[in-house]
């Protein structure tokens, strides 16, 4: 049985990925990797060296169980998944790459929004890489919701999904684009004009093209 190896950055998620692999990646075995302080220590000015080597400690530690392939869920550490990928010889995807190719594919104007700044920069950069790769010219608008992240570290997850529901009503852009795949439950029954695409569900989606 083919074993995949999900990159976690927060426990949170880890249900909702649960879900999904067992829906849309039949006869695959998931692993669950944890390191729930990458986004703090970022947030604190970690260097990047110590955040490539905590990734492939556990990207290690994977493909030595039998993984052959990671998954990071997290855009807070999508810049390392190239070097990790070459480090390990293995795949290493990132969750919110196919979310970035449908919004620079259907909008001129990019609304990302994020609960912290750490993870809002390399969302900014990834939809800027994947608009580069489509000959797409895209503006991309950066809103980081004050408060939601504290919402959420306290358990309160009403408070953050309905700050991250207004800042979703308030952008202006063609698309949102919703930074970090726990911030997904936020858009849920809210009616737009505009599409507001989350990473989880097109994720797992595009992993399970790229595995057949």
């Amino acid at each position: 049985m083919v074993r995949i190896a999900f990159l976690h950055t927060g426990a949170v998620v880890i249900p909702t990925f649960a879900t999904l692999a067992a829906e849309h990646l039949p006869g695959v075995e998931v692993q669950n990797l944890l390191d729930d302080k990458i986004v703090a220590d970022l947030g604190c000015g970690a260097a990047a060296e110590q955040v490539a080597r905590r990734l492939a400690d556990l990207g290690g530690a994977a493909v030595a169980a039998g993984a052959e392939a990671v998954m990071f869920t997290c855009s807070s550490i999508s810049q390392y998944a190239g070097p990790l990928a070459d480090r390990l010889g293995v795949p290493v995807y990132r969750v919110d790459e196919a979310m970035a190719d449908e919004a620079v594919r259907v909008g001129d104007r990019v609304s990302v929004i994020a609960t912290l700044p750490t993870t809002v920069r390399p969302t900014a950069a990834l939809l800027r890489e994947r608009a580069g790769l489509q000959g797409r010219d895209v503006q991309i608008d950066e809103v980081v919701v004050a408060g939601a992240f504290e919402a959420a570290v306290a358990g309160d997850r009403a408070r953050h999904d309905s700050l991250v529901a207004e800042a979703i009503k308030a952008a202006d852009g063609d698309v949102v684009v919703l930074a970090q795949a726990s911030m997904a439950s936020a858009a849920e029954g809210l009616d737009l004009a505009v599409p507001v695409l989350t990473s989880p569900e097109r994720g797992i989606r595009r992993l399970a093209e790229q595995l057949t």
